[in-house]
């Protein structure tokens, strides 16, 4: 018997490589990072850092949903971005998916290089 589950929906992006959305082990969801790809066309969604941030959380937020579990569930997230200077339009963004009193734990990193080139990407561990 496994002790993990691969979560899998076609409302978040396909894995790119060699990983899964989420894995579950017992009642934790330990989710991929996720970065602003649309399910449905597989193309970058780019258009500005809030448009993107707000489709990396609707990706996650499928992810979630299909291991049975909402961002209430979420106890730790992990955001990479390019620019520090993108903090304060993606935090508003993130937020607006947390009630702030429940919030999770929570590291921001600036980071070199992301896949595709792309802006912010973040991962998230849940507990059901």
């Amino acid at each position: 018997m496994s002790l993990k589950k691969i979560i899998y929906t076609d409302k978040a992006p396909a894995p790119i490589g060699p990983y899964n959305q989420a894995v579950l082990v017992g009642n934790t969801l330990y989710t991929s990072g996720q970065i602003a790809l649309n399910p449905a066309t597989m193309e970058l969604v780019l258009d500005d850092i809030e448009t993107e941030t707000k489709q990396v959380m609707e990706n996650m937020k499928a992810v979630l949903e299909a291991a049975e579990m909402t961002f209430d569930n979420v106890v730790k997230t992990t955001i990479f971005i390019m620019n520090m200077g993108d903090f304060a339009r993606i935090n508003t963004v993130y937020a607006s998916y947390f009630d702030e009193k429940t919030a999770p734990a929570r590291e921001t990193v600036q980071v070199a290089g992301l896949p595709k080139g792309v802006n912010v990407e973040i991962s998230m561990i849940a507990v059901k």
